[in-house]
């Protein structure tokens, strides 16, 4: 995110994704706190990615092709429609090695 903010150029997050956050963190920590980072969200250098039946669509057809969870493949689709990198540390993402062009944060 500090690299985001320096150079000026958003990270990008599909509303689906989003929501994933948002309910991993009250499942893990507290209702506070996912509540807390709907609050800090708009204060992030992250643009939210409406989601569409087309990336609906997109995200169906990767999950259909590739051993990944639904919630990946809308993070996938989301990069390759927004010609983005997709930053993840999640392993479950080298089965898109070849398709997704993928930034991998040390785990």
């Amino acid at each position: 995110m500090e690299d985001a903010e320096r150079s000026g150029v958003p990270l990008l997050l599909n509303e689906v994704n989003a929501g994933e956050v948002f309910y991993m963190r009250a499942k893990t920590r507290s209702a506070a706190d996912a509540e807390h980072f709907l609050d800090l969200l708009p204060t992030w250098p992250i643009q939210l990615m409406h989601t569409v039946f087309d990336d609906v669509l997109a995200a169906a057809r990767l999950k259909a092709r590739f051993p990944i969870s639904y919630g990946d493949a809308f993070a996938a689709a989301t990069a390759l429609r927004a010609g983005a990198r997709l930053v993840t540390g999640d392993d479950e993402f080298h089965a898109l090695d070849d398709i997704v062009d993928i930034v991998w944060l040390p785990s």
